[in-house]
């Protein structure tokens, strides 16, 4: 029977059928989380951002003196400050440092705790931002 039956097939159209790999779905499960860049605070339009990003920089300089850094935007009245905590690290080729931020927009004031990490030539680069709890 068996003989039988291994003889029994039919050509698909269009060619061979395409290997199993290339029939995975692109859908995300929940199983594995899909990665999203941290964001400072909802509240920041471009502007906003652009002036945070600069002051971060300087206040996360390895070199730089650790103290806070101050940042506002006169037009959105947004405003906010960068407070390194502790030395810059390497980690995976790259210098890290961990900092409190405080941001105030006419809406909200957000105290904040996160991680930045930059390699030799680019901006620090957000890896980790999530509401400040006192130790």
């Amino acid at each position: 029977m068996a003989a039988a039956l291994g003889g029994c097939s039919f050509a698909i159209p269009g060619g061979e059928p395409a290997p199993a790999w290339k029939n995975v779905s692109d859908d995300v499960t929940g199983s594995i989380p899909h990665k999203t860049t941290p964001t400072l605070s909802h509240s920041l339009d471009q502007e906003d951002w652009r002036r945070a990003n600069a002051a971060l920089g300087v206040a996360l300089d390895p070199q730089g003196a650790g103290a806070t850094v101050n940042w506002d935007n006169p037009e959105s009245h947004a405003r906010g400050s960068f407070t390194p905590v502790g030395q810059p690290y390497p980690s995976e080729g790259k210098v890290c440092r961990a900092f409190l931020a405080e941001v105030g927009t006419k809406e909200s004031h957000e105290q904040l705790q996160g991680t930045a990490c930059r390699d030799k030539s680019a901006d620090w680069a957000l890896i980790d931002v999530r509401p400040w709890r006192k130790a």
